[in-house]
C-alpha cells in the first residue's frame, strides 16, 4: 500500500506569514485557443510537503542540491506522539519500545544508517532499533490551508536521542521542527550539528504507525535553501 504525505498543491496552501504563496500565470492556453497550454509557477520553496537545505538555517551550509539523495529514500518509521499544542517533542513522550532503543556506533553516514536498519539481532532474539529516517505525526497542524500558530515542533534533547540511535532524517506534520515563534530556532541548529536532514509540512493523519519505506526526493534545485517533495510511504 501507498500513502500520499504530500498536500494538494493550490493557492489555497497555507505558507509562513510573510513567504510567498502559489500563484500560477497562464501563459497560453488551448481554452483560448492556443496550441499548447503553458504555466509559470511562482511559490516559495517552502511549499507544503518539503525538504529543507542546511542553507536555510546554517551559514555558508550545504544548498538542497548538494544534500544526498539517502536522506530521502530508504527505510523510515512513524511514530504517532501526544504532546500539547505549542511544545516540543521530548524523548520521555516517545513510546516505550522506542525510548529503549540502544544507541549505535558509526560516525558517517552510511554506517549510521546500516546499523539503525539492521540492528543486531542475536539468535531467537529481536534487538529494537529506528529506521534511520523518522516521521513524527503530532495532530496539532490538521488543515494544510488553514494556518495555526500552536503546532508542536522538535526539541534539542530528541534529536540528540534520535542522532544517537542512527537516525538521519526527521519529519513532522507541521511547517516546522521548529515552534512558531522561535527565532534562534535550537532545532534546525541541533539538526545541522548532526549533520541530519528535515522534511516538513508532511500529512501523516491516516497513516498507521509502522516501517515503511520512504519517497521523498528533492528537486536538484542548485543554491536554493528548499525544495518541495513528492512525499509518499510504500508499506514493506
Amino acid at each position: 500500500m501507498t500513502y500520499d504525505l504530500t498536500p494538494p498543491i493550490t493557492a489555497k496552501l497555507a505558507v509562513w506569514p510573510g513567504d510567498t504563496p502559489l500563484s500560477r500565470e497562464v501563459l497560453n492556453d488551448m481554452a483560448r485557443g492556443d496550441n499548447i497550454t503553458l504555466s509559470t509557477l511562482r511559490a516559495t520553496m517552502h511549499l507544503g510537503a518539503h525538504a529543507d537545505g542546511p542553507n536555510h538555517y546554517g551559514k555558508d551550509a550545504p544548498a538542497i542540491d548538494e544534500r544526498g539523495l539517502d536522506y530521502f529514500l530508504g527505510p523510515c518509521q512513524v511514530i504517532r506522539v501526544k504532546v500539547a499544542r505549542a511544545t516540543r517533542i521530548t524523548p520521555p513522550v516517545l513510546p516505550e519500545t522506542i525510548r529503549e532503543v540502544p544507541v549505535v556506533g558509526g560516525s558517517d553516514l552510511a554506517s549510521r544508517a546500516a546499523a539503525s536498519a539492521q540492528g543486531s539481532d542475536a539468535p531467537g532474539e529481536r534487538t529494537m532499533h529506528l529506521q534511520p529516517r523518522v516521521l513524527f505525526a503530532t495532530g496539532t497542524y490538521p488543515d494544510p490551508q488553514n494556518w495555526n500558530t500552536d503546532f508542536s515542533a522538535l526539541s534539542v534533547e530528541l534529536i540528540d536521542f534520535l542522532h544517537d540511535r542512527g537516525v538521519i532524517t526527521v519529519g513532522i506534520d507541521t511547517p516546522s521542527v521548529d515552534l512558531f515563534e522561535s527565532k534562534d530556532l535550537p532545532a534546525h541548529k541541533a539538526i545541522l550539528r548532526c549533520n541530519m536532514s528535515i522534511l516538513e509540512g508532511l500529512v501523516l493523519k491516516d497513516v498507521p504507525e509502522g516501517t515503511y519505506e520512504l519517497i521523498a526526493l528533492p528537486l536538484p534545485l542548485v543554491g536554493f535553501d528548499a525544495s518541495p517533495v513528492r512525499a509518499v510511504l510504500r508499506t514493506v
